[in-house]
């Protein structure tokens, strides 16, 4: 079995990057740690947490979604509803709060999940998000709970995986290991220009 070290990055999109780096990296303090394209198509990554990202693309005729509030049920094709982030400290849940309401943000009161206190907002995108921060005392990493009433089949077979749900490949051969060239290839390139050398 592999092992995961952490979500690298969450894929987005914005027509403007301009909003969207004032956004992420001026208000919210998201370091700008990778930018690569052109205008109309380009890919910048803000870091959120050491080697954590929100990425976004810019694209040319790309509108904001239509602002749906999280977690809210709807019918048709769908995949993605709101993304979290962790927040530290308590105390700095309300500073962001405050923050996001000063530089004029729509922002929820803040709400108890149980096991995470979250406040909801949306980013200049009409991207839903949530900040939330744990609740020490119910440190479902260490102690996972089921609380559903009616919870789904296979939940009930346990929090850990169940190697036995798939095939198994017990002549497991490592793959070509040949990388091929793809959008960021130029990060390489001695040559190329790094406007943030002297930053």
């Amino acid at each position: 079995m592999f092992s995961f070290n952490g979500i690298h990055h969450i894929a987005l999109a914005t027509r403007d990057m301009d909003q969207t780096t004032r956004y992420w990296r001026d208000l919210l303090g998201a370091r700008l740690v990778a930018g690569l394209g052109r205008p109309g198509a380009r890919q910048y990554f803000f870091e959120i947490a050491p080697r954590v990202m929100i990425a976004f693309f810019e694209w040319e005729g790309v509108s904001s979604i239509p602002e749906k509030d999280h977690g809210m049920p709807v019918k048709g094709p769908f995949g993605f509803d709101h993304v979290s982030f962790g927040i530290s400290k308590k105390a700095d849940l309300w500073k962001l709060k405050q923050r996001l309401e000063h530089a004029g943000f729509w922002v929820s009161e803040a709400m108890d999940h149980g096991f995470i206190h979250s406040i909801y907002t949306f980013d200049p995108n009409n991207i839903a998000i949530e900040f939330s921060v744990v609740v020490p005392e119910v440190d479902v990493s260490s102690r996972p709970k089921m609380i559903d009433h009616h919870p789904s089949r296979t939940t009930l077979e346990g929090p850990l995986p169940n190697t036995e749900a798939w095939p198994q490949s017990s002549d497991y051969a490592p793959p070509d290991e040949t990388v091929y060239p793809g959008e960021g290839a130029e990060f390489l390139d001695p040559k190329r220009k790094n406007w943030f050398a002297d930053k």
